[in-house]
């Protein structure tokens, strides 16, 4: 999540360490059941162009719509790049999207600081509307703002704080492999609820790409959660993989009740984020006094983990701006490719820093799965140029 703008790394455009989550920018991968009437809801054709990440997700894929020629016409393009400047950007995006998820990690890594996630939250919400704000001010202008009742937005508010703190927990009581793994399992829940909700098919050849990426993710979870001999080894607590499976569930929902919001209220990724974020912000501290368990005193913490903490909410704001550039400027297949970086990257200096060696059997689950939602990747992908050419 990620206040990430990513997802399964992408976040709508919002960061937190569910980046985005990582899937393809067109699945995650960013942040709760909610009822949608069929005229509210813009049918949606496949997960694939769908957008989840903070950890990174359905606000990529809104705006690469846009990009696409169906921009709003009160939300100005992006401004125009060379291919030098937009590498740039899109290497920014990757290092900050990593950076977050180590970040956030050794934070919750802190028992202080590990049942404060709401706080972490709120602090991440903030920050990203403080970066939306600020690039929509005419001196920016990258999007014009726009505003909404609170009737309307406070439900998806609300689902999006779902859609990153679930993820987080997730974070602070597992691995970080298994963490961004589980993930993947955005994008076949995105599928089957499509499938429910509006009777949407996958070509076959993707559905059983999915069988693998969902058992590679069933292996990690079965190993990684075995007891230890070394105590050095970070392992994933049973807690961990509930938290996962529900912000896998959260998130998903957030993916598709995001695309009838956008039809419905007729506003962009970031219009939509800069209205949600200061509502979840204000929500949460409702929440917070009742729910977090705070250090005993600002000075029980390390001044270290403080600027972590910071740290982290740069690299939301670098996810957020970064974003908003590269959607404009990669087609689908760069996407999906830096997405699968991000994955690829985030999974190995996860099992380095974890501490297994290479013949953990974990590393089966993590190859197979990894196979899977590539080769899902490369179905999808082929199956969009078919369609372009016909």
């Amino acid at each position: 999540m990620s206040l990430f703008v990513e997802p399964k790394e992408r976040a709508d455009s919002f960061s937190s360490s569910s980046t985005t989550a990582p899937t393809s920018p067109q699945e995650n991968e960013k942040l709760a059941g909610f009822d949608i009437s069929d005229d509210d809801v813009e049918k949606l054709r496949s997960p694939d162009e769908l957008d989840v990440r903070f950890d990174e997700d359905e606000a990529d894929a809104l705006l690469r719509r846009e990009a696409d020629g169906r921009r709003l016409e009160d939300s100005p393009s992006p401004p125009k790049t060379s291919f030098t400047t937009a590498l740039m950007w899109m290497a920014v995006n990757t290092i900050a999207t990593i950076g977050i998820v180590f970040t956030n990690k050794a934070i919750f890594s802190d028992q202080s600081l590990k049942l404060a996630q709401l706080s972490f939250a709120g602090f991440h919400f903030f920050l990203t509307w403080l970066t939306l704000w600020t690039i929509s001010r005419p001196a920016f202008a990258f999007f014009t703002p726009r505003r909404v009742s609170l009737r309307d937005i406070l439900p998806l508010s609300i689902a999006m704080a779902l859609n990153v703190i679930l993820p987080n927990l997730s974070l602070a009581f597992s691995s970080i492999t298994f963490y961004q793994l589980a993930r993947i399992l955005l994008t076949p829940t995105v599928a089957f609820l499509n499938y429910l909700l509006y009777s949407s098919r996958l070509p076959l050849p993707a559905i059983l790409a999915l069988i693998p990426a969902c058992a590679g993710v069933a292996l990690v979870s079965y190993y990684d959660s075995l007891p230890a001999d070394n105590q050095t080894v970070t392992t994933t607590s049973p807690l961990g993989i509930l938290f996962a499976l529900l912000g896998v569930f959260a998130s998903s929902l957030y993916t598709i009740w995001i695309a009838a919001y956008h039809r419905r209220l007729q506003m962009s990724s970031m219009q939509l984020l800069l209205n949600q974020s200061p509502v979840a912000f204000v929500a949460l501290l409702y929440v917070i006094p009742f729910v977090d368990v705070f250090p005993e005193s600002v000075g029980s913490v390390p001044m270290a983990r403080w600027g972590l903490v910071l740290l982290s909410g740069l690299f939301a704001s670098l996810i957020n701006i970064s974003q908003f550039f590269i959607v404009a400027q990669t087609g689908p297949v760069s996407s999906t490719v830096v997405g699968h970086v991000k994955t690829c990257t985030i999974v190995a200096m996860g099992w380095v820093v974890s501490g297994r060696g290479v013949g953990d059997w974990s590393v089966v689950g993590v190859v197979v799965a990894l196979g899977g939602i590539i080769a899902y990747s490369i179905v999808m992908l082929r199956e969009k140029a078919r369609e372009g050419r016909r």
